[in-house]
């Protein structure tokens, strides 16, 4: 063995020769060949270790393997890019390794198949990783690989957790573009005193936010000084921000007290829940940012403060402001530079390491010695975590605290989450017949699809899907070539990435109609009334199918009349008609809506109605006689079709 990795190293390095300069080529010594016949044993190890180490200073790790991926011989390492412990990586399949690191199209099985390197992009830390994959052929019947691995990101990951700024000195966790770019956005405000506005839902690290901006900015020496708008009562508030003087109200301190904003002078006020302030006070705050000067409850002088305010809210101020519950002109002024925190189900690939940065933190705290293994990292990396940071945070420290085990697996861990589970309580019917095949497999593609587009990892797809990762990997592969396989001439692919599209919409719809309740709709259409307990419950369904999906803008159940005209049975609870309205639409939707009322399922092209631009799709509910009942449809706008037709040629390389 030790003979043929020396021989397939040496094959290799004649392979490269020509790309290597002078400096690399120790091992020629003068000459251009080398008479591997005439070379002893030790001269042919020392060889060999001559071009294993010119090799590590051109790529970073290499490995050889046979011709089905089984790792012979490793040399060299690349920083937290295999879960495996690298003296363990002997004998294992580097093939299967590959589809737990490596996204998107490419596996290192098809790269024996290639002429050139090849670049991809780890699952974590979004590494750029040049792979080059060099078949050689040792005796006529024995194939080897050996595998060249370079580490070409722009931006290499450090080996801690600390984003590389020679200002930045926050102690949080960047590791996903998303949160790159907000504290690119940071340390440019930082440098200034504009108002910032911090949006993201609870949890996201607002306030830690905040205090990065006073730790790396020109306020940095000078106050730091935080208010809850939203923990302080009403009648409290207004002089806990702009402080009073002796004698201002009963029970005033005798020479008064200092607000908030007197108190943050020359430094940074964060106001934390600015969504909470009431209107009446909202009024003073917009004065005092506009004037620079705030006055004391009961004070006849203004004071000039010179401050740098920064506010965070989980709430939609633009809608409160629609609502009349926030001042429009206040909003604007705090709005100068609004900042959008990611939940942490959008930056999924932090995950594990702010698993592993408060797995630390509280094993020193606590004196203890608790890990975690990799399939709980797993689990805990596909679960939503609705309260973000914080709750990860302390499901941590419970971990920590109350771990019997010192290594928590992938059962242990599914105690300290709420992992819910939808159960079915009536199985879907299909009262109308299509293939069997036909059906699974749409349903099939729709849902690896949408794992994929979610998790960008074929080993977490295959953890949500509860399928094995080979058959997870096959399956997804078998999908991109057969979308690869049927992409038509340029000026048709458009029509070919809609007709994708359409396939989703449409299989959302079969679902759909499948488990509406053909009794349900009939009592409907004999009362069609907002007071019928059955509307009640069908709008609640559809709302809660809308809102889960989050794409549909509106979910509806047509009933067709005797001219084949439509009216409304029942939809979500945003949708713009009553009860019992007849629709009149283009004819784009009505010719669609006919075919469903033939027991297709359809979607409409692009169509505009007085109501915008949509695009439908439609579904017909079968009585148990098998005649069409009614219709359930979903319309999609033009800009989430646009968005999503975008979102597919990226991954298909299709541009339109």
């Amino acid at each position: 063995m030790e003979q043929i990795k020396q021989r397939l190293l040496y094959n290799i390095g004649a392979l490269e020769e020509s790309r290597l300069t002078k400096k690399y080529l120790l091992f020629n010594k003068g000459v251009n060949k080398i008479d591997m016949t005439n070379l002893s044993q030790s001269s042919l190890t020392q060889a060999y270790q001559v071009l294993k180490s010119t090799f590590l200073t051109i790529y970073d790790e290499i490995f050889i393997t046979d011709m089905s991926g089984i790792i012979i011989e490793k040399s060299g390492q690349i920083t937290e890019l295999w879960e495996n412990p690298q003296e363990k990586m002997i004998g294992k399949n580097l093939f299967e390794l590959g589809r737990n690191v490596f996204y998107e199209e490419l596996s290192l099985q098809d790269l024996l198949n290639q002429s050139h390197p090849s670049t991809t992009q780890t699952s974590w830390d979004g590494k750029e990783i040049l792979i080059t994959a060099y078949p050689v052929n040792i005796e006529p019947n024995e194939e080897f690989v050996a595998w060249g691995f370079k580490n070409i990101s722009s931006n290499p990951t450090s080996s801690d957790d600390h984003p590389k700024s020679d200002h930045l000195q926050t102690s949080f966790i960047v590791r996903s573009k998303k949160m790159r770019h907000v504290m690119n956005t940071v340390e440019l405000v930082s440098k200034v005193s504009s108002s910032v506005l911090l949006l993201g839902e609870s949890g996201v690290g607002k306030e830690v936010i905040a205090k990065a901006i006073h730790q790396i900015g020109a306020r940095k020496n000078e106050p730091f000084v935080a208010v809850n708008c939203g923990a302080i009562p009403e009648n409290l508030l207004e002089s806990e921000l702009f402080g009073y003087v002796e004698g201002a109200f009963s029970g005033a301190k005798k020479n008064g007290a200092l607000g908030k904003f007197e108190l943050a002078n020359k430094g940074i006020l964060f106001l934390d829940e600015i969504g909470e302030m009431p209107l009446n006070l909202q009024v003073k705050l917009l004065r005092a940012l506009q004037e620079k000067e705030i006055t004391p409850i009961g004070g006849a002088t203004s004071r000039k403060i010179d401050i740098q305010v920064i506010s965070a809210t989980n709430q939609s101020l633009e809608k409160m402001v629609k609502e009349g519950k926030f001042r429009e002109d206040l909003y604007y002024r705090l709005n100068v530079v609004p900042i959008e925190i990611p939940s942490l189900r959008a930056r999924m690939e932090e995950i594990p390491h702010l698993i592993y940065f408060f797995l630390q933190k509280y094993n020193d705290l606590y004196n203890r010695n608790v890990q975690i293994n990799p399939a709980a990292i797993d689990v805990l990396t596909i679960y939503q975590w609705p309260g973000n940071v914080r709750q990860l945070k302390n499901t941590i420290e419970r971990i920590v605290v109350t771990s019997e085990h010192p290594m928590v697996d992938a059962i242990h861990v599914k105690k300290f989450i709420p992992i819910e589970k939808n159960e079915t309580k009536t199985f879907p019917v299909f009262d109308h017949l299509m293939p069997l095949q036909d059906a699974i497999d749409l349903v099939e593609e729709q849902l690896i699809t949408m794992a994929m587009e979610k998790y960008h990892s074929i080993k977490l797809a295959a953890i949500a899907l509860n399928i094995s990762q080979p058959t997870m990997s096959r399956k997804y592969k078998k999908i991109q070539n057969k979308r690869a396989e049927t992409v038509p001439s340029p000026s048709k692919k458009r029509a070919f990435l809609e007709e994708q599209l359409n396939n989703q919409l449409r299989s959302a719809a079969i679902v759909t109609a499948a488990i509406i309740q053909p009794e349900e709709v009939q009592q409907l259409k004999e009362n069609i009334s907002a007071t019928n307990p059955i509307f009640q419950k069908l709008q609640a369904n559809l709302t809660m199918i809308r809102k889960q999906e989050g794409v549909i803008k509106w979910a509806y159940i047509f009933s067709p009349l005797p001219d084949n005209s439509l009216i409304t049975l029942v939809a979500d609870e945003d949708f713009v008609m009553k009860p019992g309205e007849l629709y009149q639409g283009p004819d784009e939707i009505i010719k669609i809506a006919h075919n469903a009322l033939q027991g297709k399922v359809e979607v409409t092209p692009l169509y505009k109605d007085r109501y915008g631009e949509w695009k439908t799709s439609f579904a017909p509910v079968f009585d148990h006689s098998g005649q069409v009942l009614a219709l359930i449809g979903y319309d999609y706008s033009k800009e989430y079709i646009d968005s999503e037709l975008r979102k597919m040629g990226r991954v298909l390389k299709i541009h339109i």
